[in-house]
């Protein structure tokens, strides 16, 4: 699944792939940060919120996040890239709740904490790629500061992300485990399973959703997005000119002229 295309170019196909005013990210690993790279903290505390802002055009890119850089990150999103071990109320807060950890406040998102402890069995450990994590658009760049890219991320309607999952399927025989739609906060979907820093979660598949309502008071309500492992996404990239988004662009995207 090695592709020869390079990162920019694996990002600009994608952007052809999705039709999607949103910029395509990617996820890197390494030692190094970029000399024009910002704080993730100083974009927003929640890691998924800063992705969003920044695929927008409305916070800088690169942004980085690394063991010195916490403090002002949600405590979550640093357990979910790796920084940190999972917090005690976890547990309790996920779903619900319990009145000793944070006077009783709860997501209600599983039915109870042994539930909670049952589902980060299958996701655990969750190990940073390198010093640094940092993100930026993939069409912009620097090779020099992004040798290890783990994943991609489009933003995208619903047809955008129909289209993506189907580019997925075209050149993979199994019908249904290419594409997921898995349990987690925002960030674990763009990054912690596409990027492969959950040992658990599969290598072979990408990720759609998020399915993170606690998330909705950003996330706009006819976006979604799909996390690509970087080999997944490149194998996508160099199948793009040959399938259905190429050769039946109407079909693709149709004009929809009699809708308002």
């Amino acid at each position: 699944m090695t592709s020869q295309l390079s990162v920019k170019e694996i990002g600009e196909r994608l952007a052809i792939a999705g039709r999607s005013s949103h910029k395509v990210l990617c996820i890197a690993g390494t030692d190094n940060v970029p000399p024009d790279a910002k704080s993730l903290a100083s974009v927003s505390r929640c890691v998924a919120q800063s992705m969003v802002m920044a695929a927008e055009g409305q916070a800088p890119l690169p942004i980085y996040i690394d063991s010195d850089s916490l403090e002002g990150v949600c405590p979550g999103g640093q357990f979910w890239l790796g920084f940190t071990d999972v917090p005690e109320y976890v547990r309790y807060f996920v779903s619900t709740g319990s009145e000793n950890v944070r006077g009783g406040a709860a997501e209600y998102l599983k039915s109870d904490p042994s539930m909670v402890d049952a589902t980060l069995e299958h996701i655990l450990p969750i190990t940073p790629p390198g010093k640094y994590l940092l993100i930026h658009d993939a069409t912009q760049i620097d090779q020099e500061f992004w040798p290890d890219v783990l994943s991609y991320l489009c933003f995208g309607s619903a047809e955008s992300i129909r289209n993506i999952c189907t580019l997925v399927h075209f050149s993979n025989p199994d019908p249904f485990s290419p594409a997921v739609i898995p349990f987690g906060p925002s960030c674990s979907t763009f990054i912690t399973y596409p990027a492969g820093l959950s040992e658990k979660a599969p290598k072979n598949s990408v990720f759609v959703g998020p399915v993170d309502p606690t998330g909705n008071h950003y996330f706009p309500p006819n976006l979604l997005a799909i996390g690509l492992p970087a080999p997944m996404a490149g194998k996508m990239a160099s199948d793009l000119d040959a399938s259905f988004i190429m050769k039946r662009p109407a079909v693709a995207y149709p004009e929809r002229k009699d809708i308002v």
